[in-house]
């Protein structure tokens, strides 16, 4: 079991160095990395959602999921707010970071290293991503003084490439109509394709993932209490999710795998997109970079669980 669980560790911990050294040896620069970056944003990722999506299977347990990731995201966005005492002097963005998950940058990844194939993290990161894009967003915006209105979150969500290849993904797999696609002669065509974009993107993830690592020790206290209150909150969501998910429909173990995935990851890289950070900048960074430290250290735990 042992040579099993490095196996799926040292690929990932392996490429997280690359992204290190990469900066430190300024092999890409900035300008680089935004273009790689745009890549796996506009192009990779988006084929990525929609295959996991397109050939998902889709079922009551599907909606039962989108609905207990939901609603626990929304009251670990809840905790968030009444926690913000305890991070003077950076409250302002303590719920962002404490809620939602970046499923689409890392969770697929992992989850594909585990299980060889990334649609069955999709049932359990749908209710994840339109929670970011619903009442994440709403409240990250509502933090610089702006009020979103239903209109201009459609806009956001319609001009977004991972969101539109997520839900043209949803329409056909939940349609039938993906079957249909995947079941007429021309259909290897399609499969060869997708496999050949989605490829290279676990590396590349990682690769930016490393790059972006940045721990400040200046703001070890500040930041050390958020990642403390996310990783209580996360265990307590996996725990009370798959306990209600259990419950009412058979265990599946790949099923668990998604679970505890997506209640490992770091809170979204998108916070900084969305809102004004300002001072906060520095201190969103770190989080997010230890944040990232921890999932690969969890990330150990749940592959010695999967080949177990």
């Amino acid at each position: 079991m042992a040579l099993q669980v490095t196996e799926m560790v040292v690929p990932v911990v392996l490429m997280l160095l690359i992204g290190v050294f990469c900066r430190r040896k300024e092999i890409l620069d900035e300008k680089g990395l935004a273009g790689m970056k745009s890549l796996i944003g506009n192009v990779l990722l988006p084929v990525v959602l929609f295959n996991a999506f397109f050939t998902a299977g889709y079922s009551l347990s599907v909606v039962l999921l989108f609905v207990v990731v939901y609603l626990g995201f929304t009251v670990a966005l809840l905790a968030g707010f009444a926690l913000r005492r305890f991070v003077s002097p950076y409250p302002r963005f303590l719920p962002f970071l404490l809620t939602s998950a970046e499923g689409g940058m890392l969770g697929y990844a992992l989850y594909g290293l585990l299980t060889g194939n990334q649609s069955g993290f999709a049932a359990v990161d749908l209710g994840q991503t339109v929670f970011a894009y619903t009442v994440f967003l709403a409240a990250l915006k509502a933090s610089d003084g702006k009020a979103v209105s239903l209109r201009e979150m459609v806009k956001i969500m319609l001009t977004n490439r991972c969101f539109l290849g997520m839900a043209l993904g949803i329409l056909l797999g939940a349609s039938g109509m993906g079957t249909r696609i995947l079941n007429c002669p021309l259909s290897g065509i399609l499969t060869r394709s997708i496999a050949m974009v989605a490829a290279p993107v676990g590396a590349l993830v990682l690769l930016v993932v490393g790059y972006e690592l940045n721990l400040n020790r200046k703001l070890l206290r500040p930041v050390a209490v958020t990642v403390l209150f996310r990783l209580v909150l996360m265990s307590g969501l996996l725990v009370l999710v798959s306990w209600v998910v259990f419950l009412l429909i058979p265990f599946s173990k790949d099923l668990l795998l998604a679970l505890m995935i997506l209640y490992a990851l770091p809170a979204p890289f998108i916070i900084p997109l969305f809102a004004d950070v300002g001072r906060d900048g520095e201190y969103i960074s770190t989080v997010l970079s230890v944040e990232t430290i921890c999932t690969m250290v969890l990330f150990v735990g749940i592959a010695a669980y999967a080949v177990s």
